[in-house]
């Protein structure tokens, strides 16, 4: 008899470094539910991303891809329409789905206005950010705030981003959460579900968490930022510190910083006890053994460290390394940690394979379940590429364009400027030694022999996904055998 399929509950969070939650060591913030998603679960110690801004890295998630794999290289680009969400493969396979909160894989203004032609959902409720297009047909917050808190509605239509500290009550989190509950509660037994609950948090802008959630950031343990003014950084990471989308890091005050800081691990607080609430309601529903829930982020935030705010152009752990867990009841070992290195685009074939699915032959990522089982490592190398992603102070891409590729096996980090000279464009960190990557070891003459296997492992990346996604796009005239010209010469 075939074995029955998991529900599936995949909680995605926007901007949240790997160092942010208490089983990742942050014991400034209160996350007892996500704490204990770890200790009943497994809990990937090294998940790098594909890319450091929303878009791309949302399109690698969803699709199972890499960059080239996707096309998805910009914060507003758009996901090519025969390309395939997971989330359909399962729809096809039986499936009832849902998505309430952000998807994200192409740009806001198209996702605003349209869905993607095979995102796979029933259900779908998306918000991309709590005060933007909340009149969108698609909005299902705005729709709920009109509902139910019509006042709050007002504020935002009206007043945007300048209202702060949203009530717990209106919150996106919250409300997200709400129709996360809403839907397990009328799940059906007799057909399996996948369920995303997708959250805005803890994304800048800073100061709309509710501020009771400020009890739960203890500052007195909160370390101090991590200053680093060296001015011998690659061309891409200074121009990133000065023209950030933020601001120039130079113009923001100590104080400044601590309150972006706050703001941030409240509204991890915040998200840890929503999460709670959706636990809370697969147990009331006695579907707490029978559905595989996974928790990740698409990209970290510097929050200040390194003299750099939020996302862009720099690879550094706190900005490409997120959180990762997964929690499957007789299935997953409880109180599992995995130090190898893992992917968020592995995410879809994880769950392909959970619900006894084939991965697609186009796919580039690994199913986790072994890793997680205590099998071999699921991939040797992660690589997290940026194609001129982000934007800038001006709302614009960057001119000239930035472009960069960091390789990392969880033990040495290389990163490639390609646009830059060879000795400013290039860094190279121990990160066992020097976890805060301060000691760039890259060396242009002679060069160690982990600078070495990190460049050819790049190089071998690069060809294989340019062979893999890219080739033969116009298609081919082979001559038949009949047509073939001699070209030998005896």
């Amino acid at each position: 008899m075939r074995e029955k399929r998991p529900n599936i509950l995949l909680i995605m969070t926007d901007q949240q470094r790997f160092d942010s939650l208490g089983c990742y060591g942050a014991d400034w913030i209160d996350t007892p539910n996500l704490d204990r998603l770890s200790a009943e679960g497994v809990q990937w110690d090294r998940c790098y991303v594909n890319n450091p801004v929303c878009t791309p890295s949302r399109a690698s998630i969803w699709t199972g891809k890499e960059l080239p794999g996707h096309g998805v290289y910009q914060l507003h680009d758009l996901l090519p329409s025969d390309e395939r969400l997971f989330t359909e493969r399962l729809q096809e396979a039986g499936y009832h789905t849902a998505l309430f909160g952000k998807l994200h894989v192409s740009g806001r203004i198209f996702e605003a206005a349209g869905r993607h032609p095979h995102d796979g959902f029933d259900e779908y409720e998306w918000c991309i950010e709590a005060s933007i297009d909340l009149d969108s047909p698609y909005n299902g917050y705005g729709r709920w705030l009109r509902e139910h808190h019509r006042d709050f509605y007002t504020r935002l239509k009206q007043d945007g981003r300048k209202v702060l500290h949203h009530p717990q009550e209106v919150h996106f989190t919250h409300w997200a959460a709400e129709r996360a509950i809403d839907f397990i509660h009328r799940s059906d037994s007799a057909v399996p579900f996948f369920c995303c609950m997708s959250v805005f948090d803890p994304h800048n802008p800073y100061e709309d968490y509710p501020e009771e959630m400020t009890s739960r950031v203890h500052r007195e343990r909160m370390p101090p930022r991590l200053s680093d003014p060296r001015t011998d950084l690659p061309d891409g990471v200074l121009r990133e510190r000065h023209r950030s989308y933020l601001g120039d890091f130079d113009s923001f005050r100590e104080e400044d910083i601590d309150a972006m800081r706050l703001g941030y691990f409240a509204s991890v607080a915040l998200i840890d006890e929503e999460v709670g609430r959706v636990l809370a309601a697969l147990e009331k529903k006695g579907l707490r053994d029978s559905t595989l829930v996974i928790f990740v982020s698409d990209h970290g935030d510097m929050v200040g460290d390194h003299d750099l705010t939020v996302k862009g152009a720099y690879f550094y752990d706190a900005c490409t390394r997120v959180p990762l867990l997964m929690r499957w009841p007789g299935r997953l070992k409880g109180g599992t940690r995995v130090a190898g290195v893992v992917q968020p685009h592995d995410i879809a074939a994880t769950i392909l394979s959970a619900a006894g699915l084939p991965l697609p032959a186009d796919s580039d990522g690994r199913d986790l379940l072994p890793a997680a089982g205590g099998g071999e490592a699921a991939r040797e190398y992660a690589v997290c590429a940026y194609r001129n992603s982000g934007i800038c102070d001006s709302g614009e891409y960057w001119d000239p364009p930035i472009d960069a590729t960091m390789i990392t096996d969880g033990h040495f980090k290389l990163t490639l400027f390609h646009r830059e000279p060879e000795a400013g464009g290039r860094e190279l960190y121990d990160l066992e030694r020097d976890p805060t990557e301060r000691v760039n070891l890259y060396r242009v003459k002679d060069p160690s022999a982990q600078q070495v296997r990190l460049l050819g492992a790049l190089a071998d990346w690069m060809v294989g996904q340019d062979a893999k996604h890219n080739g033969g796009r116009g298609g081919s005239a082979v001559p038949a055998a009949s047509q073939r010209l001699r070209n030998t010469l005896k």
